[in-house]
């Protein structure tokens, strides 16, 4: 088989605008287990966008944005459903900046010979495949942007947003995540920005510029993701999968703390996961656990145990047809933060 043999099959992103998925919540409302869950947290989202001073955090981490859920993240910003963003970087370089440059993810199976993918060129995420040439080239994207900036120490907030500028001009598929943010001022940080495809067109840029080159300062990340915390009334945070992004997103109540300032826990928490607690983990914890260390009231939580690609498109559906988006006053936290890094650190 040749490689054009398996990159065939494109994944198609689904559209929640396209259906309204208000009769399956509210049958699933009256249900129970998974079922139940769904809809509590549909009902929680929903009043997340309903409190008018809530900042909602979006918490990113695994590979539904290459399995097609991509466009869903992108309406909600879209939307005015979400203010800020915690992304893993693989979710937002290897998928959504990837795809906004004109190269697309493929539908495959999860039982094939690997040693002939890899012969092909081919990268594997369980049954998607990806042409390891496009994300090389996706690689030289981020090195050429990284070249064209001043040296000096950037938030992946910072970085994120040069992205977005940049697709701002070159895109060949337009509306990506990415750009959206950029365009409806919506920050995103990636703590752990180069654990993804971002990192070798980074180091490239570094070895090519010994005598002066950017860095990525994760201690900004957090310092300006806390400084949103501090100005913001109230937040929610709706996670998809967990890991760093979930705790980097809980933590900045601690810092905030630390810093001498009163803020309240996350007000509403939801969190779509597979992810265990018999051993510690569940992907950074329950939120029950996570109120424990003072970072999520759980007056308002729900933990959702489904395959994110399974419940989150009925999720985001039923709240876009709420329509209560539509009311919402965006943040633009992207600005706040522009502005404050001309202020003094405190």
């Amino acid at each position: 088989m040749k490689k054009q043999d398996f990159l065939k099959d494109v994944i198609e992103h689904i559209d929640i605008t396209s259906f309204d998925s208000s009769p399956v919540i509210n049958a699933m409302r009256k249900m129970s287990f998974s079922s139940r869950d769904t809809a509590t947290a549909s009902d929680i989202f929903s009043r997340m966008i309903k409190d008018r001073a809530c900042s909602n955090i979006l918490c990113l981490a695994g590979s539904t944005s290459a399995a097609g859920c991509m466009r869903i993240y992108a309406d909600m910003v879209r939307y005015g459903m979400i203010d800020v963003i915690v992304a893993t970087g693989a979710a937002i370089v290897d998928m959504d900046f990837f795809e906004a440059l004109g190269f697309r993810h493929y539908r495959g199976k999860p039982l094939v010979n690997d040693k002939q993918l890899r012969d092909l060129y081919i990268d594997r995420i369980y049954d998607i495949y990806i042409d390891e040439e496009q994300l090389q080239a996706c690689d030289a994207t981020i090195q050429t942007i990284a070249d064209n900036l001043e040296p000096r120490a950037y938030s992946s907030r910072e970085f994120i947003r040069e992205m977005g500028r940049h697709l701002s001009i070159h895109a060949v598929k337009p509306g990506s995540l990415v750009q959206t943010a950029y365009q409806h001022n919506v920050p995103i940080f990636c703590p752990a920005f180069v654990d993804s495809s971002a990192g070798f067109g980074l180091v490239k840029h570094r070895v090519n510029h010994p005598g002066g080159h950017i860095v990525l300062d994760a201690v900004k990340d957090f310092h300006e993701l806390t400084r949103i915390k501090i100005a913001a009334a109230n937040t929610g945070l709706f996670v998809i999968g967990g890991g760093v992004p979930k705790n980097f997103a809980q933590d900045i109540v601690v810092c905030a703390e630390m810093l001498g300032h009163k803020a309240a826990m996350h007000a509403y928490s939801v969190q779509i996961t597979v992810a265990d607690v018999r051993d510690g983990g569940c992907s950074g914890s329950t939120f029950k656990e996570a109120s424990s260390w003072g970072k999520v009231d759980t007056t308002y939580e729900q933990m959702v145990y489904a395959e994110a690609t399974s419940v989150l498109p009925l999720i985001a559906s039923y709240v876009y047809h709420q329509g209560d988006w539509k009311d919402r006053t965006p943040k633009a936290w992207a600005n706040f933060l522009d502005a404050q890094s001309q202020a003094p650190i405190k």
